[in-house]
């Protein structure tokens, strides 16, 4: 229920969709002559929400509190015990219909496992990522990654797959009773920088203890809070991700699903 309750309710709230719907409803509107002068008001907001989401520095500065949450992982200390990768980096169904790896734009996720997965030979690899879709016949991403790994190299023994999950609870959820994580181990976790609070939330909740291992950052840092959209998609897109992420990371806090409203790294003893 939860899954398609967010799915339904995400397209929706995301400011691309929600920009569009106003801009038809202000259409309509002054299709219908009682209505004209609010229609022309909607639309009027409509494009300058669109204007403001598509070129202002709006959706660096929505998503630059999220990605600068987590710095990047430092290696020292021992080598880790395994390595999580979360799913949401494979499209699966464009890859069963091409027959070939087909990814998306979080792609850093599969390149860091696969570098993860060389530089710690005796570390387990993990993959989460069951499928999202709501709509088509699912097709999980986890066998597509497992393919992938022992192309690359990677023994069967030491892969885990994980094809089931659905949400980033449920990959927390599912991957801990996968593994059975032992006490002093030490977990990797590999996701988006911007999703890495959310994750960790979830992983936490769940009481497995990882570390946060951010890749796929979007932007250089804080220098590029102000900096604005040269392509009205390229903002929307930007906005689209950092409010969906916001709003997952109230969902997941409402309804229990993370330790803590907005995860960070904690405090060494």
């Amino acid at each position: 229920m939860f899954f398609s309750v967010s799915k339904i309710l995400g397209f929706f709230v995301v400011p691309s969709n929600a920009v569009a719907m106003l801009c038809a409803l202000g259409a309509l509107l002054l299709l219908l002559t009682r209505f004209r002068k609010a229609g022309s008001r909607i639309l009027g907001l409509g494009v300058l929400l669109m204007l403001v989401c598509g070129y202002s520095s709006l959706g660096n500065l929505l998503l630059l509190p999220l990605s600068e949450r987590f710095p990047a992982w430092s290696a020292a200390g021992r080598t880790p015990d395994g390595i999580i990768v979360l799913g949401g980096s494979i499209d699966p169904e464009r890859s069963q219909a091409r027959g070939s790896l087909e990814m998306d734009a979080s792609a850093e996720r599969i390149i860091t496992m696969l570098q993860l997965a060389r530089r710690y030979p005796q570390a387990r690899i993990v993959f989460s990522g069951g499928s999202a879709n709501l709509i088509q016949e699912p097709v999980p991403e986890a066998p597509i990654a497992g393919d992938l790994l022992q192309d690359f190299g990677t023994p069967a023994s030491r892969i885990v797959l994980e094809g089931d999950s659905r949400t980033t609870a449920e990959n927390a959820e599912f991957t801990r009773k996968l593994v059975s994580p032992k006490p002093g181990e030490r977990w990797l976790l590999v996701t988006s920088a911007f999703h890495m609070p959310r994750s960790i939330g979830a992983f936490r909740k769940a009481g497995f203890d990882v570390e946060a291992y951010p890749v796929d950052w979007r932007t250089r840092g804080w220098i590029d809070a102000t900096m604005l959209f040269t392509a009205l998609s390229a903002g929307l897109a930007r906005t689209d991700v950092a409010v969906h992420e916001w709003i997952g990371l109230i969902a997941y806090w409402v309804t229990g699903r993370s330790s803590e409203f907005f995860p960070g790294p904690r405090k060494a003893n």
